[in-house]
């Protein structure tokens, strides 16, 4: 009998912003050029990741960063087992 997974976008944890942007950060820091670029891009520091990690600005400073940049929205996307609009749509709640 075939296994039937479930579409991407309908995961427990696509509902919270807040988890999806700790693992797309998470995704984005195992790769040092992609972290770099992330640091660059978005005025983040080590220090500003480490003190403020819950905070829903920084939160979305990350997806934001993903989602300006698309080969790594759709990486990141894929890696979280999520589809790219959900991705997006995180990061417009954690803006409000």
């Amino acid at each position: 009998m075939p296994i039937t997974l479930p579409p991407k976008s309908t995961r427990h944890d696509a509902a919270d912003p807040d988890a999806l942007a700790l693992q797309a950060l998470g995704w984005v820091l195992t790769d040092e050029d992609r972290a770099a670029r992330l640091l660059a891009l978005t005025g983040l520091t080590p220090d500003i990741l480490r003190e403020r990690l819950t905070d829903p600005m920084v939160l979305a400073a990350v997806l934001d960063f993903l989602s300006n940049h698309e080969p790594d929205l759709l990486l990141a996307a894929d890696a979280l087992d999520v589809e790219p609009q959900v991705l997006l749509s995180a990061r417009e709640q954690l803006s409000r």
